[in-house]
């Protein structure tokens, strides 16, 4: 059963944080699917991940494609990505529900602290979750490096 790891982000952007959280996810042999609600923003997380750091590269594409199937990370706005992620990252209000979360490795909701509907979407996340018994780890990066500050049901 996976557990679902809270991503609040202080001081970068989803972009900015999204390629080291991929890059982690790809280092445990995980295929991933970058959940989001709107395509446009995924067409600029996209960007962000080409134009990601000169010395890495993140193999991935957007849905819709002929190879989605064969994508390590494929970004998308469906609910069943044809990936068969190992892990979901969910961004900007893309639905994770407790049944889907168990059947993974790993989830992640992924959100800014500037971004008050974000923030009232994670928080609503980590209610639902937790009451399902999802196990679930807050983690923010507001000291300046990654530290857990609160842990359920793990």
């Amino acid at each position: 059963m996976g557990d679902v790891y809270f991503y609040h982000l202080t001081r970068r952007s989803v972009a900015d944080a999204l390629g080291p959280l991929l890059d982690r996810s790809l280092r445990q042999g995980w295929r991933v699917a970058v959940r989001g609600t709107d395509a446009d923003r995924l067409d600029l997380l996209d960007e962000a991940l080409w134009l990601g750091p000169k010395d890495g590269f993140l193999p991935h594409g957007r849905a819709g494609g002929p190879h989605d199937a064969r994508q390590p990370i494929l970004l998308t706005t469906e609910a069943a990505a044809p990936n068969a992620p190992h892990c979901v990252v969910a961004v900007d209000g893309a639905a994770l529900e407790a049944d889907e979360v168990r059947g993974l490795e790993r989830a992640a909701v992924v959100f800014e602290a500037a971004d008050d509907m974000a923030m009232r979407w994670a928080r609503g996340r980590w209610k639902t979750l937790t009451e399902a018994g999802v196990g679930a780890r807050y983690w923010s990066e507001e000291s300046g490096r990654w530290q857990e500050k609160m842990t359920r049901n793990v």
